[in-house]
């Protein structure tokens, strides 16, 4: 499992993700929101399965 989520992606899910737990929490929105652990989840590992299957990467590459 390699990272291919680049540092701005990772930001930008983490905070998605808290926001609809957030709104799930303080019942703004319905039990739906608990959906918000999925993006949570790939933007604290940084790992996306949906893009490992589709060839996408928002990681740089490294460079040796």
């Amino acid at each position: 499992m390699t990272i291919n989520e680049g540092t701005l992606d990772r930001a930008l899910r983490v905070i998605a993700g808290l926001i609809l737990i957030g709104l799930t929490l303080t019942h703004v929105i319905g039990v739906w929101g608990w959906i918000g652990v999925i993006p949570l989840i790939a933007g604290a590992v940084g790992f996306c399965p949906l893009y490992a299957i589709l060839g996408i990467r928002t990681c740089p590459m490294r460079k040796n």
